[in-house]
């Protein structure tokens, strides 16, 4: 972009797919990835840069840009590629695409306040059964404009309130809402360079602080914040204002960062020597990394063979070569394990991206990002969208882990999003997993993807051994089998006994899956969703694990008004009771959703096991990946069968996948580690190949089942989402939409329609939920025929129906 350029190309934050122009704003000159405030309409939305045009492109008069948010681009110009491929493939919006990329609350909007006038505050009246909103109108004189939105969706009560600003009653106002991301700044003390302290008669208390200012300035001098010396010398404070009174320090305010890792994380000392099928990996990825060519490679290391080592070796090479690196992880969880390699490794060039920081947290570490100041990013799945000018390398850790695909709002698959962004940018992508998704696989098989393999664990320590207990040949009293087999329940004494610790594995939470009325057989179900309420005895509160529906544990059966409830099913907070009264002298500990609510928690968790002061500790999926627990000897699976009868053709390889990872999690230091599977069904193939520690079995009898299917990666799918309050509506529509997407299919008949059909989970906050299948080996045609479709709108769109894209789906409920 030059100075010539007039007219801006802006993606604005609405639901539309193309593009706007816009007008520059005279004497300055914005580049791609400045923020923009622009009118559409008849309000202000914000807008995104992506290039400039000397010339009007349009023939229409052309609106000016209304404000300028940020003078310098929150991302490199080479990111409008990646947005614009994104926008065409996943089908969304180009701003809402880049809205999603940066960081929460650096969207202004335009809103309203509403406010009570002297004449409203005595003419309008509340009555009992008044809206909450009008209460809050007649008790604080103001409605804030999260509240103005909510009522303005609601044309009745939009109405009454504009009938009321006519007659005097409320006033209106327009307010740009939206923007609460900001740098933080604070207060910091900076030595005079000519000032003399010994020409003035200084208190003890301004010597002190002069001489502790020094000291934390260092040689470099730089401005040291002010409640840092507070913290060091209650003291400062006072002395500061003196010293500057008399010239001999200057107090300013500058922007400082907020500091994301909270305590140092734990040191790693690099090994002094690499394995050879780590040797054989580098020499591989070498070459690779110093060519500034795409390169993919697949790496099938099994658990506890040092994949994370090559990570660094390879980061290390990458930075020497003056380029960035990018770390995605599934979960945020694993970050906490990575970071402490790589901040051991590589210190403060290392910065943090996932939705467990604050959002100001957030915010500093993009601009620590996009100001070159941190040349490793390490983050979950929207940490590819991270603003590294030319990044080198991007690793893609558990890179089979159904996380990396998110499932609202912009669907689009991190992975994926990886090997797109290395195409791009000319990096190495290093896909790294001990038990790769079946399609990233077949990509290696057929050359798409170099595979690298490292088949043997760090110090030549032995795979755990693997016990498969079946359940069924279990016989007790009640009928159903225990929630801990003689087997595990001897073994766990055992490892107590010597001193070790033990995982047990779950991947369930919560006390009991439901709550069930003895009288009518029927079970308390969440209002909003289609979901029986999970008992949580810790805090006596049967709990919707899909919307955060909760009410007290101790309730009446809507269908009979009965009290004879029982709880039934099992979850993780019911495995550490059992657990507690089969040991109690043992230190027990629970990982999971309910215990881990934020990073501090869940720190302080895995300090304890690492510190062994955990005993048992129990978890669900959280506890299977990634983590270097050196003194767990024994892993215990509770009911390995959960997930085979989900209605997913993934359900097996899935299945597979986490047997495989909780079972990594055994014998990772001195001592060889055991695990013991319970399974009601032990001869199913993805709980038989577990036990061998075999993938390539898994993986042959997986991709033989989708080839006879037809299923991905033998074909792709597009899962068109029917949603709405009113169950008849929402089915018309879907009724509606797969008579026109048959009708269209057989003039394409490489493309296969399947449904409509309830959505397993078929209401979900409050909204009834259908879908369509579209299902074709011809990616561009699907595309195509998808958009084609939604496009043609032959009255599917019911009044309040939403319909939306899941382009690649990996959740079908």
């Amino acid at each position: 972009m030059s100075r010539n350029d007039k007219y801006l190309e802006v993606a604005v934050v609405a639901p539309l797919l193309n593009s706007l122009t816009y007008m520059a704003p005279a004497g300055i000159t914005l580049r791609p990835g400045c923020r923009v405030l622009v009118p559409l309409g008849h309000r202000q939305v914000t807008g995104y840069i992506l290039a400039g045009h000397p010339n009007n492109p349009a023939s229409h008069r052309i609106k000016p840009i209304s404000e300028v948010l940020d003078p310098e681009p929150l991302f490199p110009a080479a990111m409008v590629e990646l947005f614009r491929w994104i926008a065409g493939y996943y089908q969304y919006p180009l701003g809402e695409v880049i809205k999603t990329a940066l960081p929460a609350g650096l969207t202004p909007a335009s809103g309203r306040e509403i406010f009570l006038t002297a004449d409203g505050n005595g003419k309008i009246g509340r009555e009992a059964d008044s809206p909450a909103w009008l209460h809050t109108l007649l008790d604080q004189g103001r409605l804030p404009p999260a509240a103005c939105r909510r009522i303005w969706r609601n044309h009745r009560e939009r109405t009454l309130l504009e009938k009321w600003r006519d007659r005097g009653l409320v006033r209106i106002e327009e307010v740009i809402t939206g923007a609460t991301a900001k740098p933080r700044t604070v207060v910091c003390a900076t030595l005079q360079p000519f000032a003399d302290p010994a020409r003035e008669n200084l208190k003890k208390s301004e010597l002190k602080t002069l001489e502790l200012l020094r000291e934390l300035a260092g040689e470099a001098k730089t401005p040291v914040p002010r409640p840092l010396l507070g913290k060091h010398y209650s003291g400062a404070r006072e002395a500061l204002k003196s010293l500057a009174a008399k010239g001999l320090i200057c107090l300013e305010e500058l922007p400082v960062y907020r500091d994301p890792f909270g305590e140092p994380p734990r040191f790693f000392a690099e090994p002094k020597t690499l394995t050879a099928e780590q040797q054989e990996v580098m020499a591989e990825l070498k070459p690779a990394l110093a060519s500034r060519e795409f390169r993919p490679f697949l790496l099938h290391g099994v658990t506890g063979s040092g994949k994370t080592e090559i990570y660094l070796q390879a980061a290390k090479a990458t930075l020497a070569a003056g380029r960035a690196v990018l770390v995605m992880v599934p979960e945020i969880a694993l970050t906490t394990q990575l970071e402490a390699h790589f901040f051991s490794r590589f210190g403060d060039r290392v910065a943090l991206l996932h939705s467990g920081l604050s959002k100001g947290e957030r915010f500093d570490q993009w601009r620590r990002i996009a100001d070159n100041q941190a040349r490793i990013v390490i983050g979950a799945r929207s940490a590819i969208f991270a603003p590294l000018a030319d990044p080198g390398l991007i690793i893609v850790d558990e890179e089979h882990d159904g996380a990396y695909k998110q499932e609202d709002g912009l669907r689009y698959q991190g992975r994926d999003l990886a090997v797109l962004r290395a195409t791009q940018a000319g990096a190495t992508v290093i896909l790294g997993s001990a038990t790769p998704s079946v399609i990233s696989y077949q990509h290696g098989l057929n050359k798409k993807y170099r595979i690298l393999t490292m088949a043997s664990r760090v110090e030549e320590k032995e795979l755990p051994t693997v016990e498969i207990v079946n359940l069924q040949e279990i016989k007790t009293v009640s009928g159903q089998p225990p929630l801990f087999s003689h087997e595990l329940t001897v073994a766990l004494r055992k490892n107590l006994a010597a001193g070790d610790q033990s995982l047990i594995f779950l991947n369930r939470r919560g006390y009991a899956s439901m709550m069930l009325c003895r009288d009518c057989g029927q079970s308390v179900r969440c209002p909003s969703c289609h979901i029986s309420l999970t008992m949580h005895k810790g805090s006596s509160k049967l709990l919707c694990h899909y919307c955060g529906h909760a009410i007290d544990s101790r309730t009446l059966c809507e269908q009979c008004q009965s009290t004879n409830l029982v709880p039934i099913g099992f979850g993780t907070e019911r495995l550490e009771d059992e657990l507690g009264k089969l040991f109690p002298k043992a230190r027990l500990a629970r990982l999971d959703r309910d215990t881990s609510l934020n990073r501090k928690d869940l720190l302080a968790i895995l300090k304890k096991v690492h510190d062994r002061e955990i005993d048992i500790l129990i978890g669900t999926q959280m506890i299977t990946k990634g983590h270097h627990f050196p003194h767990v000897t024994l892993v215990g699976v509770v009911w390995a069968d959960a997930g085979l009868g989900l209605p997913d053709f993934r359900a097996g390889e899935r299945t597979f996948q986490l047997l495989s990872q909780v079972t990594g999690r055994a014998g990772r230091g001195d001592k060889p580690g055991r695990v013991i599977i319970q399974s009601l069904n032990p001869e199913h193939y993805s709980i038989s190949t577990a036990r061998l520690h075999d993938y390539r079995g898994l993986f042959d009898r997986e991709i033989e089942l989708r080839r006879t299917l037809q299923f991905p990666p033998f074909t792709r799918l597009i899962n068109i989402r029917i949603e709405g309050e009113r169950e008849d509506q929402v089915k018309k529509s879907a009724i509606a939409l797969a008579e026109v997407a048959r009708r269209m299919s057989r003039r394409h008949k490489t493309v296969t329609v399947m449904g409509p059909a309830p959505a397993p989970l078929a209401k979900l906050h409050g909204r009834y939920r259908w879908q369509l299948l579209l299902k074709s080996g011809d990616l561009k045609t699907l595309h195509g025929f998808s958009s084609a479709l939604l496009d043609s709108d032959r009255g599917f769109r019911a009044n309040g129906v939403k319909l939306s894209l899941d382009v690649d789906p990996e959740n079908m409920l």
